[in-house]
């Protein structure tokens, strides 16, 4: 069968059976046409380990693009294109396609991974930024004491509906992989939502919506409204709420940049530095893996210190 009939169906595979997202399968198809123009190959049994090698070879010395004039494609986006083709190796193994075993094509080593973390005073302040009693500033409000205390990844936010159960300390959100988990509401956020929502008008399902006059450069745009009715408020995107956190980060004094993500960072810290273990927050932020998790650990011991303190250079005076 034609390489390219094989990549279709494999793709289908991806968002029928496994569930995958558009964008994932839509990623997936771009790393491998882009093995296969390279390989000019037309037969799966023409995937070879040579092929393999030199195809990472050249990817190892592409260009990382225009922002990034010099530099080379990052290990890490070179994986991306390595995970894509060895799931499709592993699909036709599942055929009973002859073809390359995927398990031959290891991942290149990445360096560890760093975290961006702000301290726990900049947290409160950044908490605290949103101090007026508009509907903008309280639907702010609601929106980092939500990130904070619930770790939701910025999509996961947006796609919250404002039927949201406020009698309730906990609720359902659908992650990465259309996978269901459970996050809690802190007395905080709960309080904070609760006011945003006192404070609306619409009718709007989602519960954080653009206010105000809204254009391109700020949260995002109106949605169209139907003939003959006022116009519809639009839900906000990931971008606008990275742009909601940058600019309380600035208004609360933090220098280093501050992203959704990085109050994700400081709600996984937080659990682990009082106590919890790595498999509860692993499940809180929705990971798939522990080792994704594991990245916190080396930030998190706060006995260590203690440790270093009480032991070390008790022999010189």
């Amino acid at each position: 069968m034609n390489i390219n009939d094989l990549k279709r169906q494999f793709l289908e595979h991806l968002e029928i059976e496994k569930g995958r997202s558009l964008k994932t399968v839509l990623n997936y198809d771009r790393y491998l046409v882009r093995f296969f123009l390279y390989a000019k190959i037309t037969k799966p049994i023409d995937i070879s380990e040579d092929v393999v090698r030199n195809y990472r070879l050249w990817l190892n010395r592409q260009s990382a693009g225009e922002s990034h004039r010099g530099e080379t494609l990052k290990k890490k986006t070179q994986n991306y294109y390595l995970i894509a083709l060895r799931a499709f190796l592993k699909y036709l193994s599942a055929r009973g396609i002859p073809s390359l075993s995927a398990e031959k094509i290891e991942l290149a080593k990445v360096p560890e991974r760093s975290l961006d973390l702000i301290s726990e005073d900049e947290l409160e302040r950044l908490l605290s930024a949103p101090n007026e009693n508009s509907l903008k500033s309280l639907r702010d409000k609601a929106i980092l004491e939500l990130l904070f205390s619930t770790g939701l990844r910025v999509s996961e936010l947006c796609s919250l509906s404002r039927d949201v159960d406020l009698k309730k300390d906990e609720f359902s959100v659908r992650g990465k992989g259309d996978k269901i988990r459970v996050v809690f509401f802190s007395q905080n956020a709960k309080d904070a939502v609760k006011k945003y929502l006192e404070k609306r008008t619409d009718m709007d399902d989602a519960l954080f919506v653009t206010v105000g006059n809204i254009n391109k450069k700020s949260e995002s745009l109106r949605l169209p409204a139907p003939q003959g009715h006022a116009p519809r408020q639009a839900g906000l995107t990931p971008r606008s709420i990275e742009r909601i956190v940058k600019y309380y980060a600035i208004k609360a004094g933090i220098s280093r940049r501050v992203t959704p993500h990085v109050v994700r960072h400081s709600f996984a810290t937080d659990l682990l530095q009082n106590g919890a273990d790595l498999r509860s927050v692993q499940a809180l932020l929705g990971h798939a893996n522990i080792t994704t998790t594991q990245v916190y650990t080396h930030v998190t011991d706060r006995h260590l210190k203690e440790i270093h303190k009480a032991f070390h250079g008790k022999q010189r005076k």
